[in-house]
Parts: structure tokens; sequence; C-alpha cells
């Protein structure tokens, strides 16, 4: 099989193609919207590489994978997507989220005032991969304004913005670090 070439020369001119061959401007709401999941996945990257514990590491990893599945999903022009050709987040997807949410909620004290980004170097990346997965969803619901998107999108990129913020606090918790914001 021949190796293939890093650039196309097909996106020059502030053009590009999505999955299915439509061409679009590089600043159409698709591009941005998976263009901000990969940069999420991106930090998620950054985020494996600093966390000591493996059941976490592990399902950080499967995080990326599905963060992979819904860019895919969004770079996927609406008209080439059938029920079979597009591989979305399904519920079983949404419930193993949750479910280790919930383990995670278990062993963390109640939470009382609001928190501050930061406290050791893996819950301030937990933090960006919280901020810039709330800005994904944003970007995700402008696209399901003009095209239809699965539900379990949005579900899963909601759910994931409160699966960082846990992250956050459990890695705070094995600091005795966690931050928080003090009115004056």
């Amino acid at each position: 099989m021949k190796k293939s070439s890093i650039y196309t020369k097909t996106g020059d001119k502030g053009n590009t193609s999505l999955v299915g061959g439509k061409r679009v401007s590089k600043t159409h709401i698709r591009l941005d919207a998976y263009g901000t999941v990969d940069e999420l996945n991106s930090f998620v990257g950054l985020l494996v590489c600093e966390v000591e514990d493996k059941e976490l590491e592990d399902f950080l990893l499967y995080i990326q994978n599905k963060l992979f599945v819904v860019g895919s999903y969004l770079a996927t022009e609406t008209e080439a997507q059938t029920p079979t050709s597009a591989q979305t987040i399904t519920d079983k997807d949404i419930e193993a989220l949750e479910t280790m949410m919930d383990n995670m909620d278990a062993k963390l004290p109640k939470l009382s005032r609001f928190i501050l980004p930061g406290g050791s170097k893996s819950a301030a990346r937990a933090h960006v991969c919280r901020t810039i997965c709330r800005r994904a969803e944003r970007n995700v619901y402008r696209v399901a304004d003009e095209f239809p998107i699965h539900e379990s999108i949005l579900i899963f990129l909601n759910r994931l913005s409160d699966f960082f913020f846990l992250t956050a606090r459990i890695e705070c918790q094995k600091t005795g670090k966690e931050m928080y914001w003090e009115q004056k």
C-alpha cells in the first residue's frame, strides 16, 4: 500500500472537504466543532501523561477514542451519513461515563464552595479539558441549529465536561490542594 501524503493540495484558498466530499469554507461551523473536539482530545492526551492512577488513565484513553468518534461524526456531511455508515456515541458509552463519574463522586467530600482551577498539574489540565469540552458542546449545538446531530453526541459532551470537573477534584484530593474561590 502506498504511503499517503500529509498534504492533499485541495485545502488551499480557504476551503476543505468534509467526509463525503462536500467542499466547505474552513470557517464552516462543522470545522469549528470538530476542530474543538480535536483540541480537546489533544489536551486529554496531555492529561493522560500526568495522571498516575491506572484506572483513570485507561478511562481517559477510552475517552480519547470516543472523542475521535465524535470528531469523525461531525466531519461527515449530513447527506453522507446513514444509520450504518456513521459510527456514533451509544447509550452504553454514556452509561460508562456516568458510572465512572458516580464512582469518582462517591470518593469526594461534599462541595460547599466554588472551586478555582488548579491545585496540581493534573487537576489544572483536567480543568482545561473541562473548559474546552464546554466550548466543544456549544459549537456542536451551533451545528445542530443547522444540521441534524445525533442526541447522544450532545449528551456525551455535556456529561464529559462534568467528568473533567470530577477528575480535577480527584486529582486535587491526592495533593490536598483543592483551591476555593474566596469572595472579598
